[in-house]
């Protein structure tokens, strides 16, 4: 077989079913491989919305996704994919064509160096030069994939190559094997839980890649420590627990936030003391010493120093510092905080509040539900009130944020796990980023729900102009949105539009109970804040609550 049906076939051995990608002429032996190769491919309406795809499929699903692309536009047009895929730690190949090889540096038709370019935002890149290659290319880029901290791996594939003879090959894997646990560490560890009185537990994206939910949730109980979630953390602990207080973090709940601060010790579970969590570092949980659990040794210290970081597989090593803990007084003071600082439903008048709506929505979803998120106030108010059991059920672009992630994340999401509702909640700025991904969804006739929710602003950017750039609105009034409803109805989804808090209910019965994808058009007021906020360069439990 030549380069381009050996790849199909490698693609298949691997367990791969589904692929996501557009054609063009660098990539033409791979699409002619595709046609009767047996393995499933979904034509998205762009490059990066197939690399979107890709990264939802593999959150939803715990699998490897899979993109492809031609040289030159294509494969740039994946580069955004590849940065999401590496800031979220996901598990991506993507394979894009390349001019020939002896046309490579002659600035041929369509000629990127995409593998210089990819270099900064993948775990590792190839180019296959030799056809005799591709065997142990195709097997070490799904180790580096999926081992150790998951990430996106780029396979630049010349055409001469697709067209080349493959020799037999046997592929190799270079697995990369968790380390074992160390004694002296986990005494330390352990040491160090005793002696504290206000322990939290510091939730990251980490757990749900690492399938630790079930090993943190019995950690959890087992020491009753107060504990808190990254954005990407959500759904891995029990979100109706007695320990849960919500997310931390610039957005994140007042009892999230206040009791990080007034914590003396932090253990971290897969996650990096990212900067929307902290706030200011060097106020960040200023009594508190750390025990930092991670498969990537490369953060420890990167930001927070820790007394005790531990490299290794956390489904090893919860289990190995589970403990009862003597902190009745302590959980005592932050169930009080839950309870003071709870969230409120009832926004007087008669427009829609979205906390309320997205409340309501989640109310109504089956546990197993996915929702996919774009970014901005929606993602954050989906990431407040909405309620996951699993961070596989809530896709959010955290590392990168990236605008328009959510549409096409949907789509990857739906075609993981067709039998489960899948819901894109986005904005109106958002939406329009990858709105061409909605012929994808009518192509593959997928029920993807939509929530659209318009304030005719880029709503996050517009209060932060609001707040700290004196009301200087500069480009982000959308007040020359399209009719979303008809612009839908063109692909033909259906679906409506909703002003006031009365048409909530049945609107959303109507969104839930067709058998077709669907847009919900929420209108929203355009001067509706994400509340609380943590201001540039203050600590975390200077929160903003209300306009000043």
């Amino acid at each position: 077989m030549n380069g381009a049906q050996f790849l199909v076939q490698a693609l298949k051995k691997q367990g791969v079913t589904q692929v996501f990608g557009y054609p063009g002429g660098a990539i033409m032996p791979v699409y002619d491989a595709l046609y009767d190769g047996g393995l499933a491919h979904q034509l998205c309406r762009h490059e990066q919305g197939a690399a979107m795809a890709a990264v939802g499929y593999a959150r939803a699903s715990g699998q490897v996704g899979v993109c492809i692309a031609t040289s030159g536009p294509g494969a740039t047009n994946l580069v955004t994919g590849l940065a999401e895929a590496l800031l979220d730690s996901v598990p991506l190949v993507a394979i894009s064509g390349q001019v020939p090889c002896a046309a490579v540096g002659t600035d041929a038709f369509q000629e990127v160096d995409v593998l210089g370019m990819s270099l900064s935002c993948t775990k590792h890149s190839f180019m296959v030069t030799d056809a005799a290659e591709l065997g142990q290319v195709l097997a070490e880029a799904f180790a580096i994939a999926t081992s150790g901290r998951p990430g996106p791996v780029l396979i630049d594939f010349p055409k001469d190559i697709q067209l080349a003879a493959v020799p037999k090959q046997s592929p190799l894997f270079a697995v990369e094997e968790p380390g074992a646990l160390v004694l002296a560490e986990i005494n330390a560890a352990r040491a160090l839980l005793a002696a504290a009185e206000r322990p939290v537990l510091y939730v990251g994206g980490g757990v749900g890649m690492a399938n630790a939910e079930r090993q943190l949730r019995d950690f959890a109980a087992a020491t009753g420590m107060p504990a808190v979630t990254t954005l990407k953390g959500i759904g891995a602990l029990d979100p109706d627990s007695d320990v849960y207080l919500g997310m931390l973090g610039m957005h994140g709940t007042k009892p999230a936030n206040l009791a990080v601060q007034q914590c003396d010790l932090l253990v971290v579970a897969g996650a990096r003391f990212d900067d929307r969590v902290t706030g200011k570092l060097d106020e960040f949980a200023p009594h508190a010493k750390v025990i930092h659990l991670d498969v990537d040794a490369a953060e420890f210290g990167k930001r927070r120093a820790a007394e005790v970081g531990i490299t290794t597989d956390l489904t090893l090593v919860l289990p190995a510092l589970a403990m009862e803990l003597d902190i009745t007084p302590w959980r005592e003071h932050c169930a009080a905080m839950a309870r003071e600082y709870a969230f409120r439903y009832d926004h007087p008048g008669q427009p829609i509040y979205a906390p309320a709506l997205l409340k309501e929505l989640s109310n109504r979803l089956p546990e197993s539900s996915v929702v996919a998120c774009d970014v901005g106030q929606h993602q954050m108010w989906v990431a407040q009130h909405m309620r996951f059991t699993s961070p596989r059920n809530h896709l959010s672009s955290a590392g990168l944020g990236t605008m328009g992630f959510g549409l096409p994340a949907a789509i990857g999401a739906k075609m993981s796990r067709p039998e489960d509702e899948v819901v894109l909640v986005s904005g109106d700025g958002s939406f329009m980023m990858n709105v061409q991904e909605l012929g994808t969804i009518r192509r593959a006739q997928l029920k993807v729900k939509m929530v659209l929710l318009d304030n005719q602003r880029l709503g996050m950017v517009r209060q932060w102009q609001e707040l700290f750039f004196d009301g200087r609105y500069s480009e982000t009034i959308l007040s020359d949105n399209p009719d979303f409803v008809a612009l839908a109805a063109a692909f033909g989804i259906p679906g409506e539009s909703i002003t006031c808090k009365e048409q909530i209910a049945p609107a959303l019965d109507r969104l839930l109970a067709s058998e077709s994808a669907y847009l919900l058009h929420v209108a929203i007021s355009e001067e509706e804040n994400v509340w609380p906020l943590v201001p540039p360069g203050v600590a975390n439990h200077k929160m903003m609550e209300q306009r000043p």
